[in-house]
């Protein structure tokens, strides 16, 4: 009969994580960190501790010198940097355009209500001052009707709570005693 050594098999098959270093943290929180990072194969990634395959900026800074100044085909640089060519030529534009700013991640999309414009908000308002209680999606529909524009009834409650949210603050204070 064998005799089998009491073994986690968690322990032997998944290696702990590290916890992230301060860094590590410090590029999350700023989101510039390179989630992509095994795919750097960039020389200069393994032989130095300065460069850092997690440092989004400084991989995409490193890519775009790398063409520029050592005359690196773009498809050679991108693949060694783990981009596509189009992320080469978008992060070259966004360089050009912004300079180092440019290489850090942009949130995409609208980042307002773009479709909530002041006369929107005033018209939501009125609704709520005629009528208490409608709910969300039949604010929408109204302003449907109304502008002829498709609103997400999770815009409006956000939108009117900021509203409220204004308004409240802006009301002196009052003191205690008074």
């Amino acid at each position: 009969m064998c005799e089998y050594n009491a073994i986690n098999i968690r322990e032997v098959l998944v290696p702990p994580k590290t916890p992230p270093s301060s860094k590590q943290q410090n590029l999350k929180q700023q989101g510039t960190f390179n989630r992509r990072s095994e795919s750097v194969h960039a020389p200069l990634f393994d032989t130095t501790a300065f460069f850092d395959p997690e440092d989004l900026v400084q991989v995409k800074y490193e890519m775009l010198r790398r063409v520029q100044v050592e005359q690196d085909s773009v498809t050679e640089s991108a693949s060694a940097f783990g981009f596509s060519r189009l992320t080469f030529y978008q992060t070259k534009r966004a360089f050009q355009r912004e300079g180092l700013n440019g290489l850090t991640p942009q949130k995409r999309g609208p980042q307002k209500p773009h479709k909530l414009t002041a006369e929107v908000v005033r018209f939501v308002v009125e609704q709520l001052e005629d009528e208490p209680l409608p709910s969300w999606r039949v604010l929408a529909e109204r302003v449907k009707e109304r502008f002829d524009l498709v609103v997400n009834p999770r815009s409006i409650e956000r939108v009117v709570k900021l509203q409220e949210k204004k308004r409240r603050s802006r009301r002196p204070k009052r003191r205690r005693g008074q």
